[in-house]
C-alpha cells in the first residue's frame, strides 16, 4: 500500500475528491441498472420455489397413484377369494361350513367396497393436486417469461457499460490505495449513510453541496485554506472548496 502519512491535507483532500468522483461514476452504472439485478435475483428465487412446489405435487400424485394401484390389487385379491369361496360353498357338508364361507365372502365384499371408496377419494385428491400442479406450471411459465425479459434488459445495459465499469472499478481500487486508512474508514461510513453515496462535497453558493445547509464565511475561509479536514456540522460530509473539487478530473 502506498505511504500516505507524509501527504499534506490538500493532497489527502485531492485523493478523497478523486475517489468520490470515481465511485460516484460507479454509482451511476448501478442507477442505470436500477432494480433489475434485484428483480432478476428475486424472480430466480421465486421460480426455484415454484419448481420445488411442482416437484412436491408430482411426488404426491405419484404416491397417490401408487396407493390406488395397491387398492386395485387388493380388490383383485378379494374378488379372487370371493370366487374361491363361492366355489367352495357348492361343496359344503353342513350349515356351519356354509355360514363360515358366507361370512368370508361378505368380509371380502366389504374389502372391495372399502378399497373402491379409497380409490374414489384418492382420485378426487389427485384432481385437486392436478389443479395445483397446473397453476404451478402456469406460474413458472409466466415468471420465466418475465425473467427472460428482465435478463435481456440487464444484459443489454451490462453490454454497453461493462468495459467502462471495469475501468472505473480498477480506478477506484487504485484511488483507495492513496487514501489514508483512517480517512477511508470515515469516507466509507459517510457514504453508507446516504443514498446518493456522497461523502465528499464542495461548498456551493455558500452552502454544503450535500445537505445544502449554510456554511458560515469563517468556515468557508478555513475550507479554502486546506489546512485541515473539515466536515459539515449538519450532515457530517467532508467539505472541500469548489476550486479544488473542479480541479480534480477523472479520466
Amino acid at each position: 500500500m502506498a505511504t500516505v502519512k507524509d501527504f499534506s491535507v490538500e493532497e489527502k483532500l485531492v485523493s478523497l475528491v478523486s475517489l468520490q468522483k470515481i465511485e460516484s461514476k460507479i454509482d451511476e452504472f448501478q442507477i442505470l441498472k436500477g432494480e433489475l439485478p434485484i428483480e432478476v435475483s428475486d424472480l430466480e428465487d421465486e421460480i426455484q420455489g415454484l419448481h420445488a412446489r411442482q416437484t412436491r405435487i408430482e411426488e404426491e400424485i405419484n404416491g397417490i397413484n401408487e396407493f390406488i394401484n395397491q387398492k386395485k390389487t387388493a380388490i383383485q385379491d378379494a374378488e379372487a377369494l370371493i370366487k374361491k369361496y363361492e366355489k367352495q360353498s357348492t361343496n359344503v357338508k353342513n350349515s356351519r361350513e356354509f355360514e363360515a364361507i358366507t361370512k368370508e365372502i361378505e368380509m371380502q365384499q366389504l374389502e372391495v367396497k372399502l378399497a373402491e371408496k379409497h380409490i374414489k377419494d384418492a382420485n378426487e385428491e389427485i384432481s385437486d393436486k392436478v389443479v395445483g400442479l397446473d397453476k404451478a406450471k402456469k406460474a413458472i411459465a409466466t415468471k420465466e417469461g418475465v425473467l427472460k425479459h428482465k435478463k435481456e434488459e440487464l444484459e443489454k445495459i451490462i453490454a454497453t457499460t461493462e468495459e467502462e465499469e471495469k475501468q472505473f472499478n480498477k480506478l477506484a481500487s487504485e484511488a483507495r490505495e492513496k487514501v489514508e486508512a483512517r480517512l477511508l474508514l470515515s469516507y466509507d461510513r459517510i457514504r453508507e449513510n446516504y443514498r446518493n453515496g456522497l461523502a465528499v462535497v464542495p461548498v456551493l453558493r455558500d452552502a454544503c453541496g450535500g445537505c445544502f445547509n449554510a456554511i458560515p464565511p469563517q468556515r468557508q475561509s478555513e475550507i479554502k485554506q486546506r489546512k485541515k479536514i473539515i466536515v459539515c456540522e449538519n450532515c457530517g460530509r467532508i467539505l472541500v472548496d469548489s476550486e479544488l473539487n473542479d480541479g480534480v478530473e477523472v479520466k
